[in-house]
Parts: C-alpha cells; sequence; structure tokens
C-alpha cells in the first residue's frame, strides 16, 4: 500500500510539475518573441542578467553565446566583461596527427557586448558589435551547448518520470511538452546523463485498432502521408505499406539509389517488415518507405513494388539493392525494368561457409574467391581470375558458384562499378533494418509496440540529420594541404562527405606515376599504388584517362562513378596536369551543404517543422498558393494567368538571389547576410500582395 501511496503522490507531483512547465515553456517563448535588441547604456544588475539577456537575444537570431574577457581595476575588482559569439577566436590546429582533424567553429567573429561596472553597482553596456562574419539561424539555436541547459523542473520531471514508468521515455516526454520533439530545450544525450534508463509506454488497443488509429493521425497531420492495404478475397489485411510525408519529399532527394530489405526483423524477430532506403547528403541512411507483408512470394513483392511506385508519381529508382531472393528479382523486372539491380555482396560472401563447407581445402578456397572478387579491376580480369580459381580447387560443378557466376552483373564489384550507388558500397552489408530499429524491438515487440517505436526511430533519425546538418553549417574541417580543389570541396560538401574526400587526397602519398602514354586529345596515365593488408603488402597499377580538352580524368578503380567521390588516382593525375581547381562535373549536387532540402520543410509529427522559420513561409505560401490554384482552375484564361505569373516571379527570386550574393566568404564557404534575410521577408510579403490581388481578380473577374 505505501508503494501505490508513493506512486499516486508522484504522479500527482509529476502532473502539477507539467503545468509549471507548460506555464516556463510559454513564458521562455513569450520572451524570446519580445527579446529586444542590445542598446548602449542598457543596465544589468549582475553578469548573470547580463548573460541571460545576450543568450536569449543569441537563441532568437541564432547563434551561441560565451563569456569572452572580464578585466580587473586597480582594487582587484572585477570591472569590465565581454559577453560574445561563441564563434569568436580563430582556428586553433591542436591534434597531433595532421591527416586526422577535427571540424573548427571559430570564424573570428567580432560580434560582442561590452559592460562596465558604475558606481552604483550596476553593469552598463558600454560598446558593442551586432555584425556577424558567418550564416545565422534561430532554427539551429537549440544545437548550440549554451542553449541546451535544462531548467530545474525539467530536470525533476526527468526523474519522476524514470521513477513512476508512466512515460514512454525521458526525452520523448519532452517532445509533447514541447509541441514538437525538435523543439526540446535540449537534446536526447543530454536526458541520458541525467536518465539512465528509457521506459517504453504500451498501446492498449488491438494491432488493428493500433495501426488504424497511427494511420489516421498521420493523415490528420499531413495530407501527403500515403497507406495502402492488401485484402483477400474475405477482406482479410495481407500486407500494408506506408509511407509519410516527409519520405516521399525525401525520395525526390535521394530517391536515385534505394536499398530494399526484409531480412533483419524476419531474421531476429519474426517480424515480417520491409524497408526501402536511401542514403542522403550527409551519408546517413533515410527511410523511404515501410511495409509490413504476410509472405515473400513475387506477387507480394509486386504489389509491394507497384504500390510503392504509385506513392512516388509512377517516378521509379535508377537502382536497387536487395539480397539474392528470386521472388524480389521477378517482381523488380516486372514493376521496375529500366533499374539497375544489384544484389548485396555481404549476404553472398557470408553464405561461402554454408556453401562451401564440403570442400577439404575450405579456407583456402575462401580466400582465393575473395581475391577473385575483391581485386579484379575490370571484367576481363575478374573471368581470367576466376577461370583459375575454379580450374585450381576443381569445383566446376558445384550449383551455387555456376549460379552466381550466370548472375555475376548483379554483384561482381568490376561490373557494378560503372553507375552511380550513392556510397552504398559493394562490399557493405545492407543495414537499413539494423540501423533503424536496433534499440527498439526486441524478440518479444507486438505490432502495436512496433508502431510507436517506429515513430521513435525516425525521430532519432531525423534528429541525427539535424544535428549533421548542424555541424556542417556550424563548422568545417580544416584542410590538410594549399591546393586549391581542396578548398573547393570544403566549401561545398557536407562534412562527411568531405572527409571523403580528404582521404582521397591524403591517399596520394601512397601513389606515384609509373608511365604515361600521350595522344591527341587522350593520354593514359599509369598510376601505382601501395596497398597494405594486413601483413602483406602489394603495388597495384590503376589507369586514368585524361581529356586535354575538357580536363576530364576516368580512372579505371571506378570510385568517382560508383560513389561520387574524386579518387586518389585521379588527383595524381590532375595535379600532374597542375589542374588544381576541379571541373564542375566532380562536384555533385548531392553532396553539397549548400542545397535548401525539399523534405525539411514538410510538415510531419516526429520532425520539428514549426520551429524553422523557413518551412513556417514555406507552408504559408503553398496554403496561399492552393487557394490560387483553386480559383485558377475553372477556365483556361484563368490558368494561363496564373502560370505567366508564377514564370515572372520565378525570373525575379532567381535575380534576387543573385543581387543577395554579396556575402563574404569563410572558411571556403559562402555566407548568407541580415540584409538578404530582410530581402526574403519582404518578398514574402510581396508573394503574399500578389496572391490577394489575383484572389481579388478572380473573385470579379
Amino acid at each position: 500500500m505505501e508503494e501505490v501511496s508513493s506512486s499516486s503522490q508522484s504522479v500527482e507531483l509529476l502532473e502539477h510539475n507539467e503545468g509549471n512547465i507548460e506555464n516556463e515553456s510559454e513564458k521562455t517563448s513569450n520572451v524570446e518573441e519580445r527579446v529586444e535588441d542590445p542598446k548602449v547604456g542598457m543596465l544589468f544588475d549582475s553578469i548573470d542578467e547580463l548573460v541571460e539577456f545576450y543568450k536569449l537575444y543569441g537563441k532568437a537570431k541564432g547563434f551561441g553565446v560565451s563569456i569572452r574577457t572580464s578585466k580587473k581595476g586597480t582594487d582587484g575588482k572585477v570591472r569590465y566583461v565581454t559577453v560574445a559569439c561563441c564563434h569568436t577566436g580563430k582556428q586553433r590546429i591542436r591534434s597531433s596527427n595532421p591527416l586526422k582533424l577535427k571540424p573548427q567553429s571559430k570564424t573570428d567573429c567580432k560580434a560582442k557586448l561590452s559592460v562596465v561596472l558604475c558606481p552604483d553597482e550596476k553593469w552598463m553596456l558600454n560598446s558593442m558589435i551586432l555584425d556577424h562574419n558567418h550564416e545565422l539561424s534561430p532554427g539551429k539555436s537549440r544545437f548550440y551547448r549554451c542553449h541546451r541547459v535544462p531548467q530545474s523542473s525539467r530536470k525533476r520531471r526527468l526523474e519522476l518520470s524514470d521513477k513512476t514508468s508512466i512515460l514512454n521515455n525521458s526525452f520523448n516526454s519532452f517532445g509533447v511538452d514541447a509541441g514538437e520533439h525538435q523543439n526540446s530545450p535540449f537534446l536526447e544525450n543530454d536526458c541520458i546523463h541525467l536518465v539512465d534508463r528509457v521506459k517504453c509506454l504500451q498501446l492498449q488497443e488491438g494491432d488493428a485498432t493500433a495501426m488504424n488509429n497511427y494511420f489516421l493521425k498521420m493523415q490528420v497531420d499531413n495530407s501527403n502521408f500515403f497507406y495502402m492495404m492488401d485484402l483477400d478475397e474475405e477482406g482479410r489485411l495481407r500486407n500494408v505499406l506506408w509511407v509519410d510525408a516527409r519520405s516521399r519529399a525525401a525520395f525526390k532527394e535521394f530517391g536515385d539509389v534505394v536499398t530494399f530489405d526484409t531480412t533483419y526483423l524476419v531474421n531476429k524477430y519474426d517480424m515480417p517488415l520491409a524497408l526501402f532506403v536511401g542514403m542522403n547528403h550527409h551519408g546517413q541512411l533515410t527511410l523511404l518507405g515501410c511495409a509490413l507483408i504476410s509472405s515473400e512470394d513475387t506477387e507480394t513483392f509486386t504489389w509491394l513494388f507497384q504500390s510503392w511506385l504509385t506513392c512516388m508519381s509512377g517516378c521509379p529508382p535508377s537502382a536497387i539493392i536487395t539480397d539474392q531472393d528470386q521472388a524480389m528479382k521477378k517482381a523488380i523486372e516486372i514493376v521496375f525494368p529500366n533499374a539497375r539491380h544489384r544484389w548485396c555482396l555481404w549476404h553472398i560472401m557470408k553464405k561461402m561457409l554454408e556453401k562451401l563447407r564440403g570442400c577439404g581445402q575450405y579456407e583456402s578456397v575462401k580466400f582465393c574467391m575473395q581475391n577473385v572478387v575483391y581485386d579484379s579491376l575490370t571484367k576481363e580480369e575478374f573471368e581470367e581470375s576466376w577461370g583459375r580459381f575454379i580450374e585450381k580447387y576443381k569445383i566446376e560443378r558445384n550449383e551455387w558458384l555456376l549460379g552466381l557466376y550466370d548472375e555475376r552483373h548483379r554483384w561482381v564489384p568490376a561490373f557494378v562499378k560503372d553507375i552511380f550507388w550513392a556510397g552504398m558500397s559493394t562490399t557493405q552489408r545492407s543495414e537499413s533494418m539494423h540501423a533503424f530499429f536496433e534499440g527498439y524491438v526486441n524478440s518479444k515487440t507486438s505490432l502495436k509496440q512496433f508502431l510507436e517505436q517506429y515513430e521513435n526511430a525516425l525521430t532519432k533519425k531525423v534528429g541525427n540529420e539535424n544535428k549533421e546538418e548542424f555541424n556542417s553549417f556550424k563548422s568545417c574541417l580544416p584542410c590538410i594541404t594549399r591546393y586549391e580543389m581542396e578548398k573547393q570541396f570544403q566549401s561545398a560538401y557536407t562534412t562527411a562527405k568531405f572527409k571523403e574526400f580528404q582521404q582521397q587526397l591524403i591517399g596520394k602519398i601512397y601513389c606515384n606515376l609509373s608511365s604515361c602514354k600521350e595522344g591527341a586529345t587522350i593520354s593514359e596515365y599509369a598510376v601505382g599504388e601501395d596497398i597494405s593488408t594486413g601483413e602483406s603488402h602489394r603495388r597495384a597499377i590503376f589507369y586514368v584517362l585524361f581529356n586535354e580538352v575538357t580536363s576530364e580524368v576516368n580512372c579505371n578503380c571506378r570510385l568517382f562513378e560508383y560513389r561520387g567521390i574524386l579518387c586518389k588516382h585521379q588527383i595524381v593525375v590532375l595535379i600532374q596536369r597542375m589542374i588544381y581547381q576541379v571541373p564542375d562535373k566532380y562536384i555533385l549536387k548531392r553532396w553539397s551543404k549548400t542545397v535548401k532540402r525539399g523534405h525539411t520543410k514538410i510538415r510531419i509529427c516526429y520532425d520539428n517543422w514549426f520551429v524553422k522559420p523557413e518551412a513556417r513561409r514555406f507552408d504559408k505560401m503553398c496554403n496561399a498558393f492552393h487557394e490560387v490554384a483553386d480559383l485558377a482552375t475553372d477556365t483556361e484564361d484563368r490558368c494561363e494567368m496564373v502560370m505567366t505569373w508564377i514564370h515572372k516571379l520565378n525570373g525575379e527570386l532567381k535575380e534576387a538571389e543573385d543581387v543577395c550574393g554579396t556575402n563574404k566568404p569563410i572558411s571556403g564557404g559562402q555566407v548568407m547576410s541580415w540584409q538578404s534575410f530582410e530581402f526574403m521577408g519582404c518578398l514574402l510579403n510581396t508573394i503574399l500582395i500578389y496572391y490577394h490581388n489575383f484572389d481579388h481578380a478572380f473573385k470579379m473577374y
């Protein structure tokens, strides 16, 4: 009885604190909206009050804050204090390894407030600099350390939620408290330091009810949520596919290469879950669709692929990766006849023990097969090496190997590296299920529990992407060489992809030119590379073709073709030709950190959509445009009138974007000035005025 009473008191106390926290959150939000600009002559009762004021100002404007300096008077008392932007100071490279540098956030920003102690013990603002030399983003403010300090009442709530076990988990409770997960005042890792255990809230309804409720909730939140159900003759559910609005938008950015996997949860947890997964510009997996399937036959996969294709407006992927399932293969040939279909090499090599363990020299056979597969750079080289391998071990009649050879164009690296695979390596395990749901499901997870954990998993994924987006926005890896091409990629690529380029640049030290055959327009270079695998060392020769007219370089390692990253052998040849700025074709928009990605503007319940000012503006304009479209669909004249205006406005926007390019470069990148932000605000108002004029004109018409 004492335990029940204690728990009841805890719940009551928690509910009481919820009210306080909501009030605190509302007060904080109102303060942020009303925060005034600093002015010379402002008075503060203490340094803490000054810091709190500058933090609120910084959070509203989009930068972090730190105490920069303090100076004592002749009496030994602190009389001068400066608080500054956290980007103040110059970069300091402290790593002992010059080839493994950490991202730098210091830009020598001069923004600061300086105060002096007055005779009445108040602090007066006597000088200030408000301009920053880096981009500001209010939507990313919460990631700065100074803005991630939880209030005492929130800490108490974390403790209570952990003790009473009445919340799903401590971090998710603040997603509800703040209205959106991303509006939480601190990050999930901050919660982990306060609470060690994560609690699960189990739904009470049955599986069908839980699924129906989830789909209804998602559609209410965003009408672009898509789902399709497959029923048998008696009306019983066989298969279901769902894709949220954010995933549909992400497909437009990252749907060129898709991994389709049904193995992880089926094998480990007996849950028939299938995922469509892509790769984003940070090299992270991003969800493009989710399904529950009753069987793994051609009919089921055909229904699933066709439903998913319908969801994506009939746009198929250029390439798709699966395991060796023959039913999938047939369904892909039916639904995606023009897509390049590749088998996951990890799954194939994993089967070697099962398929070849009968061989007397298994370890030797395994080692030799791996060498043939991984070391063959060309199709001809693989054919020759495979023939010697089969003949050496007398395994001509092994049906598994015969089948693999017949389908070699689906899995051997030398056969698949001729097209873009978005960094999904030919040697990589297809980890889509593992990466998305490890830690969120277990062997006893029911469907109704999974639907809840599914959203939690996506919340974590969106948070990780936002964090990487912030890291690429806030800081950049220092260059390790003086080559101009490195600065090109530093300013253009996300941190993760720039790091990949740097690894190739570092690898240049193990390469040297062996020979050169010069032609009229095409020259062929032989580049030797010293390769170490364990204790063995060998010299590999790669051939690079250089075009004198276009400065294009093509290497037979095909790294650029299948990963979109310039390889070390190409770099060697470019530098040999004294070409220090690479042609534009080698800087892919797909890895760019400056491109505004459409999926980040989509409103969805597990993403902090409404705290992003650009997203609020996007939604505001979309609503206005939809009303215009409704008014203009009645007649062809109205439609042409709107289309003419849109084309005109599109040109004005592009011209205005070019005019706003008065930004100063920082560490090789470009930033947007405050004038640009003000201009965009005015532009939005202009668009809305246009809309109201059209609205009035249509009604009169």
